[in-house]
């Protein structure tokens, strides 16, 4: 299995490009409600994309940033999306196969897991982008990744036997909804009801990978958007009730907590038990 990593890395990387270009229409599309079906146009000119001019990336830097028919200019979001999904599906593969138990030297018990944190790794980009642009974190995205994060993680735990995983992933799920839901209680208008929703999602997963990556993305995530909202204050650009996209900070907790919540835990608990 050492052996594939590599391989398997490269391909998430490159698959992480294509995605990011899809990512890229959904982040437009669904907020304004137009099918994803509807095949590529500029947004300027009406005019079809060609599939060469769809290549992630490449197409951006070979165009020099400009559509090919009007020569309206294309946002550097774009390819700047691409590759960061490429870059996160390949570090998430490899951190994946890295911390797999692969005792047997078998592979396939992970593509469950692998496929269900590449989705998580996919929702977090896009919702990302749409709270920041519009303040919502839509139904649509949000409200089927129960569906598919849980029957992921169901497979992955019927495969590997990681029962106690999944009862844990079910835990954090129901305790992330009932706090938010309870903070959006105590201060009506605060707290969005996409936050509420987005949470049990993000419960979900680190739930799946510990208690410590629970604590910590909670937690993190509170404290990544208290301190944007003091950075916004002290550069005077907002207000004390300004309101403020919190799901992108729930989602850089969350990530926080994938990757640096067990250890952190393990060490504050040491600390605290002096173990």
């Amino acid at each position: 299995m050492a052996a594939l990593t590599p391989f398997l890395v490269v391909i998430a990387g490159v698959l992480g490009l294509l995605i990011g270009s899809f990512l890229n229409v959904v982040a437009y599309r669904v907020p304004a409600q137009i099918s994803l079906l509807r095949e590529s146009r500029c947004p300027s000119c009406d005019a079809a994309i060609k599939p060469w001019h769809n290549i992630p990336v490449v197409s951006w830097i070979a165009l020099g940033g400009k559509c090919a028919t009007c020569g309206v200019r294309i946002s550097v979001r774009y390819p700047i999306v691409e590759a960061f999904t490429g870059m996160v599906f390949a570090v998430v593969t490899w951190r994946i196969l890295r911390d797999a138990s692969l005792s047997t030297g078998e592979w396939w018990p992970l593509l469950p897991l692998l496929i269900a944190f590449l989705y998580f790794a996919a929702i977090s980009i896009v919702l990302t982008l749409i709270d920041l642009d519009t303040h919502r974190l839509p139904n649509s995205i949000v409200l089927p990744s129960y569906l598919v994060g849980g029957a992921l993680l169901t497979i992955t735990a019927a495969l590997s036997g990681e029962w106690a995983s999944l009862a844990r992933a079910g835990v954090g799920m129901v305790v992330l909804y009932v706090l938010y839901y309870l903070l959006r209680m105590a201060r009506p208008g605060g707290m969005g009801g996409g936050d509420v929703k987005l949470a049990g999602v993000i419960g979900l997963y680190l739930g799946w990978v510990g208690w410590g990556a629970l604590a910590v993305g909670a937690f993190s995530a509170f404290v990544f958007g208290g301190v944007y909202g003091i950075v916004l204050l002290l550069l005077r650009r907002a207000g004390r009730k300004t309101a403020i996209p919190f799901g992108p900070w729930m989602i850089l907790g969350a990530w926080t907590g994938l990757f640096t919540g067990e250890p952190i835990g393990r060490w504050y608990v040491d600390l605290l038990f002096g173990t």
